[in-house]
């Protein structure tokens, strides 16, 4: 894979920006609103398919190798940790919202909604399986269900559609913008 000096250096920004996303927390009465799920989503939409699943592929293995960038620290033993599997998740949401917004010529709110939501669930899906099998398997804990997962995760989604709508509505008019100033764009 061919990387202009120009897209390493926007792509080593977005995977800053998600380290910086893990541990900026905005209070909110029932969870801490992190801006990890966030950031995946502008770095998909801005930079591509291809950039935007680098970045977060960047950010996953800098966090492998023992940075402290993941929310719960880092090292190989993150691999372990029940929220794994959204960082995981994070790489095939921005590939999937990457590749679905490249579909789209303006980036429309409902285009960049058609984008965004599945997106959504490419980051849940291997999240929450990686948490089911953690709770069961390393964990032991044989009453950890599905729906039980569901339902504690469930405010987090709550907070990531709403999230997400927000971008496909300030996406639609700032989108365009930010295109046109990164030539280039890797689809």
């Amino acid at each position: 894979m061919k990387i202009s000096v120009r897209e390493l250096i926007i792509t080593s920004l977005f995977t800053a920006l998600m380290a910086a996303g893990a541990f900026i927390r905005i209070p909110f009465p029932l969870l801490p609103v992190t801006l990890q799920t966030f950031v995946c989503a502008l770095s998909a939409l801005i930079l591509g398919t291809r950039l935007g699943a680098l970045s977060m592929t960047v950010y996953m293995c800098l966090g492998l190798v023992g940075l402290p960038i993941f929310a719960s620290g880092g090292g190989p033993a993150s691999i372990f940790d029940k929220g794994f599997g959204f960082i995981i998740g994070f790489i095939a949401g921005a590939f999937v919202i990457g590749t679905i917004s490249a579909k789209h010529e303006k980036p429309t709110v409902a285009n960049n909604l058609k984008a965004l939501l599945p997106g959504l669930a490419a980051i849940y899906v291997p999240g929450i399986v990686h948490m089911l099998l953690i709770m069961r398997i390393y964990l032991g804990n044989d009453q950890a269900g599905i729906l039980m997962i569901l339902s504690g995760n469930l405010p987090y989604l709550i907070k990531d559609v709403v999230l997400f709508t927000t971008i496909a509505f300030a996406g639609a008019s700032l989108l365009p913008v930010v295109r046109k100033a990164l030539p280039g764009r890797g689809a």
